[in-house]
Order: C-alpha cells, then structure tokens, then sequence
C-alpha cells in the first residue's frame, strides 16, 4: 500500500509544470488603458491629441482612448465626464484639457471624486489652469471651495509668462521618473508660476526661462530669469493616488519633443505602478 502511495505521489508531482521566475516576470500583461481627455482653448489640441495617442503608443504596450471637445473657449466640456463612472475601464486618466472657465461643483466634484477613489492621474500644461474659481491668484487653503482641483494636482498656478525656451533642469535624478534623463531646453514654451505647493507634491524638475520688461523699453529694464516646479508628482485624497504632472506643452514642437514624450510616459507608467526604479517600463510593457 505505501509503494502504491509512493508511486502515485511521484507521478503527480513529475506532472507539475514549475513556471521559471523569468517565465512569470515576462507574463503578458493587457496593454495600459489610457484615457486622454483634450481640449479647450488657447492650443492646437488637435494635432496634440495625434502626437500624443501615436507617441504614447510607440513606447509602451498601451491603448490610448481620446475624449476630444472641438469647444475651443474656456468653457470646454467634455461628455465622458457626464457620468459617475466616468473612469471605469482605464487604468489612468491624461488630463490636458483648458477649461478655465468651467465651475460647475457636480460636474467638477464627478471628475475629482474618481481620483479620489485611486484612479490615477497624469496631468499636462494647461490642465493646471482648469476649473479654478473664486480668488485663485491667492494660496488657497487646504478644503477651501476652491481648492479641489490643486490639491489634487498638487500644484497651484494661476498664470504664465511670455512663449520662450525654458532650461528643465531635474532637480530629484533618484526619482523612477527622472532617472537617468537628462537636463533639457525646449524651444518656445509657457513657463508657469508656482503660487503653491502642496506638502503631499514631491519636486522633480524646475524650469528657468529668461523673461524680457513688460511694457515699454527703456535703458533701465533689464531681463529677468524666472524659475518655477515644472514637473512633479503628488499622492492625493484617503488613498494617497499617484498623481503626476508637468506644465510644460504649449507648442506642437515641444509635445512632439521626444524627451517630453519620455516623460509623459515614465509618468503614466510611474502613476500605474508599472515603472521599475531604473525608469524602465516592467515587463509587460515593453514595446
């Protein structure tokens, strides 16, 4: 009786298949489902929303869903955003929308109250000047009604300076998301204030751009250099979501830059978890 049990043991254990560790790193994993929501005033939005789906998409294993509003004011709206769900299916949402001018609570508190929930958030240049109301050229304070937007975003901005080339300089190198990357120049570009940053937001990169007089000339005024966060990342609400964001992206010129693609996508990757220290995707999602 104690062969036979010995026998059959044996053989059930020679029929298990042992997975290599390699063999499970490498698993497929289902592409990154990217939502980029697009529009609204002031940008070739147009054109943005190609460069950004075709680049995104050549780099990584990711399928990217564009939400497109041909509303070129600052009151752009974006249907998707109608629903309570409006997230459900994406693995992170790609905020470059301008929508200044939109104040509606509900429609604002929809959008927040999916990030809140752990969906993650990547947010590009003109989105940090979205759905702001009330005195927002002053520091809010955290819970204030006006808040929402930058405490998610982790940032607060209320304008920009004049289109000209802005020195990136990374200023976290251990970062999974700069790692590795190297100081840049764009060209022509918008380089925007910082009236606050929130304790949850962690710096990456700062940005200098040489600022000519306002106004008239005269022998006295001289240039200026402003320096201003232009890359960060922030955890936000009870379930601490990974947030990242940059307020570079004016111009065609730069979104099509391949070191600002770079950079959008370590962030996505970095939001989802699915970045390695190094700043290399984790297997799955490499192209």
């Amino acid at each position: 009786m104690k062969r036979f049990l010995f026998t059959l043991v044996a053989a059930f254990m020679s029929a298990i298949v042992v997975v290599p560790a390699h063999a499970q790193e490498t698993a497929p994993t289902q592409p990154l489902k990217v939502l980029l929501v697009i529009g609204g005033c002031c940008h070739d939005y147009t054109a943005q929303s190609k460069i950004l789906k075709e680049g995104i998409e050549q780099r990584i294993r990711a399928d990217v869903t564009v939400e497109f509003s041909e509303d070129t004011s600052t009151g752009a709206r974006f249907g998707v955003y109608e629903s309570d769900d409006w997230a459900e299916g994406y693995d992170v949402i790609l905020h470059d929308e301008c929508s200044a001018s939109v104040t509606e609570r509900p429609y604002v508190d929809r959008i927040l109250a999916e990030h809140a929930n752990g969906t993650p958030a990547v947010n590009l240049h003109c989105a940090m000047h979205s759905y702001r109301w009330g005195d927002y050229k002053q520091p809010v304070e955290p819970g204030a009604d006006n808040a929402g937007w930058y405490e998610m975003i982790g940032v607060q901005s209320s304008s920009h300076g004049p289109k000209a080339p802005i020195d990136v300089d990374y200023i976290s190198e251990q970062h999974p998301i700069v790692k590795g990357l190297e100081d840049w120049a764009t060209t022509d570009d918008e380089l925007y204030n910082n009236v606050r940053v929130f304790g949850s937001a962690e710096s990456l990169a700062s940005g200098k751009q040489v600022q000519g007089p306002k106004g008239k000339k005269s022998p006295q005024s001289k240039p200026k250099v402003a320096t201003a966060v232009v890359a960060w990342t922030n955890l936000y609400g009870p379930k601490k979501t990974r947030i990242f964001s940059t307020t570079l992206g004016h111009f065609n010129e730069t979104v099509n830059d391949t070191r600002y693609l770079d950079l959008v996508v370590r962030g996505l990757l970095w939001t989802t978890g699915n970045l390695n220290d190094d700043g290399t995707p984790m297997p799955g999602f490499v192209k």
